[in-house]
């Protein structure tokens, strides 16, 4: 019946039974809907691993369907959902493994503590009465065994002993007291163990089916669930913790490196930048050294023109030094001033009266 249900549910919709009215305010569930179980979608939901157990958590309060749970796993925003399913699911495990932790605590408490027997209660009158009678006659029985070791009667010494030991046995099984209910249960408890995954008690030393039939129960499978999901998400967990430190590392390291880089690349440029300005200084010291050869080999060329023309090197240096220089000087000073030399007067000129 669920089956073709089902099926029907597939070709028709979940809402093809709804009349007109209804289907107006219908929505129809999706994976990522609020009312949909998380846990369920990505892993399992704790609340079907406890059923009929004495860990029942009840009936989950969300939507459990297989249909959306495919629709889930074959969804393009399926890993971007499964880290945020994964969440939730561990927090609640976390906190099922937490009270669960607290009660296997309180059973080790319960089977460490030490059976202290209770305090044995008064004799009654009769029996006080029987030991008295009892302690009596064995001291006199112990007295007549003195006498007959004495007198060399080893047998008949022998024989009173015997009844002797009779009489103590019998002192000391009216003295003991039954033990109390409490005193054996406690007692009874110290035979039992606990199941460290599912906090159960166990009896110790118990029959391998009895004990096969623990470790397949609904319960330990559950608990057993639980915690290696914990141990798995939290592994994964520091996994991925580790993968971005050694990330971040690594990407210090290449900006370590990159910064090297550029700090050889700039030294080289400036280096490059020195050994140019260094060779064009260079160059300069070496052009002037050339300009200043090359002007102390014209200075001995005109050196020996004025000795190999006897003399003429002296008038012609006067001739193009100071008079040169004198005759350069008159005529920058006519041009300066023309009218004063205009308006000169000749000596010879005749004085006009006024």
């Amino acid at each position: 019946m669920d089956a073709q249900r089902a099926l029907l549910d597939e070709l028709m919709g979940a809402a093809r039974n709804l009349t007109e009215e209804e289907r107006k305010g219908y929505k129809e569930i999706t994976w990522d809907d609020k009312e949909v179980c998380g846990a369920y979608m990505v892993r399992f939901c704790p609340h079907d691993l406890f059923i009929n157990t004495r860990s029942d958590l009840g009936p989950c309060p969300k939507i459990h369907d297989p249909k959306l749970k495919e629709s889930f796993e074959e969804s393009p925003r399926h890993d971007a959902y499964v880290p945020k399913f994964e969440a939730e699911l561990a927090q609640f495990c976390e906190k099922l493994v937490m009270d669960l932790d607290r009660r296997v605590k309180r059973g080790r408490e319960r089977l460490a503590q030490e059976v202290e027997p209770a305090p044995a209660p008064p004799l009654s009158a009769e029996k006080s009465e029987q030991l008295s009678v009892l302690e009596e006659k064995i001291k006199n029985l112990l007295e007549q065994v003195e006498t007959l070791g004495e007198a060399g009667k080893v047998d008949e010494a022998e024989a009173l002993m015997r009844k002797v030991d009779m009489l103590n046995s019998e002192k000391t099984a009216l003295a003991q007291h039954p033990q109390n209910d409490k005193v054996l249960m406690l007692a009874q408890e110290k035979k039992m163990a606990l199941c460290e995954i599912c906090g159960s008690f166990l009896v110790a030393n118990d029959a391998l089916e009895r004990t096969q039939s623990h470790v397949t129960g609904k319960q330990h499978i559950g608990y057993g669930m639980v915690r290696d999901f914990i141990a798995e998400y939290k592994e994964t967990k520091e996994k991925a913790r580790e993968e971005e430190r050694l990330a971040r590392e690594k990407e210090a390291e290449e900006r370590r490196k990159q910064r090297e880089k550029e700090n050889e690349s700039r030294r080289r440029s400036n280096s490059s930048d020195r050994d140019r300005y260094r060779d064009r200084d260079r160059d300069r010291e070496r052009d002037r050294y050339r300009e200043r050869d090359s002007d102390r080999e014209r200075s001995r060329e005109w050196n020996g023109r004025g000795s190999r023309d006897g003399g003429r090197g002296a008038d012609w240096r006067s001739r193009n030094g100071r008079d040169v220089g004198r005759d350069r000087y008159r005529d920058r000073s006519r041009s300066r001033s023309p009218v004063r030399h205009s308006h000169r007067r000749s000596p010879r000129s005749p004085v006009r009266p006024y």
